[in-house]
């Protein structure tokens, strides 16, 4: 057992606690990482609040970077003393996952979000004599010490620093999906007109991936205006601020009335999807990723509008398999073409409830809790 200092949070709509727990040992196929790091995501938030049900009390945390402390006796991935990152876990052995598409594995949801569990029902994580939720996406990793699952795991180089890691812990889960989203889903054309609705970390990588496609045209839309200047950086080549402009408006004299090729929608919020979709031309698509804070939220389309061909696609994790994309990103980032120092701000362990606030007020974009 391994003891470890963790922030848990006790009920839905509680804030963080800095708690000790207890680690079961690994079995076959765990691993116990030390955290360097782990990005705070909205998907936490999310299930902080409730649109996603959870086992509380529990750890949350799903974009951990670290160092591998022990292994399982059939973890054949790493080996003590590597460095990795983490990302979502999966089965490995349905149909989704042996096409290549474990972000689509058919036990995404209660392997990663809703048990708090093993796939088997027992619980990895204790608190004295109290079985608490953990597992979160494989790993729970806002913890000094985490247990983590071999197929969480993604090594990178061994050269990498803790300041580097305490940098690229995003990748694992918001970095790659908003830039799977655009390669391995909407992979637009040169030429072809793009929209990205909210520029926090997802919607940020998503403009840089689309920003490698020749001649594109790509519109970066946020109601914060540091945001907008961000995401030329990343290489938007047009803004709009929703806070003082017609978005609609200004999108339909963007693409000459003939509407968007792609948009990529962020924000979670079911008003800003319509608008996104509407925003669409004749065979247009809109890729969706940003969930709702809300559980059962709905959104209302024209039949008639949907008819010349425009598309509406749910996003999961880019549709990422982590171990080919992660060290790609690694490495773009470590080349300087991907500016993802930019937009982390790092955070002590004690200091999550604070830049939970600074997410939610949009004064962070990609709060990093540093171990």
């Amino acid at each position: 057992m391994t003891e470890t200092r963790a922030a848990v949070i006790e009920s839905t709509g509680a804030p963080f606690t800095i708690d000790t727990i207890t680690l079961d040992e690994p079995r076959a196929d765990e691993v116990v990482v030390r955290i360097v790091a782990a990005g705070l995501c909205h998907t936490d938030l999310v299930v902080q609040g409730g649109a996603i049900p959870f086992k509380f009390p529990g750890v949350l945390g799903h974009e951990g970077a670290g160092v591998v402390e022990r292994v399982g006796a059939g973890v054949t991935k790493v080996k003590p003393g590597d460095k990795v990152l983490l990302s979502f876990t999966s089965c490995g052995r349905c149909v989704k996952c042996r096409a290549g598409h474990p972000a689509y594995c058919l036990e995404f949801v209660p392997r990663n979000l809703i048990c708090g569990t093993r796939p088997d029902g027992s619980a990895p994580l204790h608190r004295g004599d109290e079985e608490i939720g953990g597992s979160f996406f494989g790993q729970s990793s806002f913890a000094e010490v985490a247990l983590v699952t071999e197929r969480s795991i993604v090594k990178v180089a061994d050269d990498l620093s803790d300041d580097d890691l305490a940098i690229i812990a995003p990748l694992g889960c918001g970095v790659q999906t908003g830039i799977g989203a655009i390669w391995n889903i909407l992979k637009p054309v040169p030429g072809s007109t793009l929209a990205v609705f909210g520029n926090g970390a997802v919607g940020l990588s998503a403009i840089y991936a689309a920003s490698q496609t020749p001649d594109a045209t790509i519109v970066a839309i946020d109601l914060v205006a540091e945001r907008l200047e961000t995401a030329k950086e990343f290489g938007a080549t047009h803004t709009i601020d929703a806070s003082t402009q017609d978005v609609a408006e200004e999108l339909g004299k963007l693409t000459k009335g003939l509407g968007l090729d792609y948009a990529v929608e962020t924000t979670g919020v079911p008003a800003v999807l319509k608008t996104a979709v509407l925003a669409l031309g004749v065979d247009g698509t809109c890729g969706v990723i940003g969930a709702p804070s809300v559980a059962g939220a709905e959104v209302s389309l024209g039949v008639q509008d949907m008819l010349v061909g425009k598309k509406v696609i749910g996003i999961t994790e880019g549709d990422s398999e982590p171990e080919t994309l992660l060290p790609v990103l690694v490495d773009l980032y470590r080349s300087g073409s991907f500016p993802l120092r930019s937009i982390v701000a790092h955070y002590k362990l004690d200091e999550i409830n604070a830049a939970t606030d600074d997410m939610h007020h949009g004064k962070t974009i990609k709060p990093v809790i540093r171990l």
